[in-house]
């Protein structure tokens, strides 16, 4: 399995110092959550790490990674800069920090938008991100954080949910993905 130790490393040079404080607290809360939910701790430690590793470089460098691996953005991945680092990071978490555990490489790659129908090591990524002790308060925070130790696809919709309301009220695009996410889990929950 990945050397945490030593990704940590690498990433604390790479990332900007309140990126890197992010990534840990990603990183604990996804496996306080993997215990939570009796999910694999290595692999939750693991992709709660190397979640944001595609966010260091600049959004034209970015570009020019995913040129460079072949990676297909979706117009709306093209569109949101803010969306390309997750299939770029899911990427380098392969190439350049050897990961080949195909649950964790698309937990990273779905941690910014979700999915339907996620595996349970994805939720956990996609709701740490959203959770983290660092995150600034914003309304719903705490619901979504109780709910995510309690009724983890209620904590899912609730974040999507919140994450829509957050793009269309700044009126910013929204993806797809994100909608779709959203649709899945209200529907499932009934």
């Amino acid at each position: 399995m990945a050397d945490l130790e030593k990704i940590q490393k690498k990433l604390k040079h790479k990332l900007k110092k309140v990126r890197y404080q992010h990534t840990l607290g990603v990183m604990y809360t996804a496996g306080s959550l993997a215990m939570r939910y009796g999910e694999n701790l290595e692999e939750a430690l693991s992709a709660g790490l190397l979640h944001d590793c595609g966010k260091y470089p600049s959004i034209e460098k970015q570009l020019r990674q995913c040129q460079k691996y072949e990676i297909r953005l979706e117009r709306a991945e093209a569109e949101v800069h803010a969306l390309i680092h997750a299939k770029l990071g899911a990427c380098l978490a392969e190439k350049k920090y050897g990961i080949d555990n195909p649950r964790i490489l698309d937990a990273i790659r779905y941690h910014t938008t979700g999915r339907p129908d996620m595996s349970m090591l994805e939720k956990i990524i996609y709701l740490a991100d959203y959770i983290e002790p660092g995150r600034k308060m914003i309304p719903g925070l705490s619901e979504i954080r109780k709910l995510s130790f309690t009724e983890i696809d209620q904590a899912v919709c609730r974040c999507a949910e919140a994450t829509l309301q957050y793009l269309k009220h700044s009126k910013r695009s929204i993806d797809p993905m994100t909608q779709r996410t959203y649709e899945y889990y209200k529907t499932a929950l009934k």
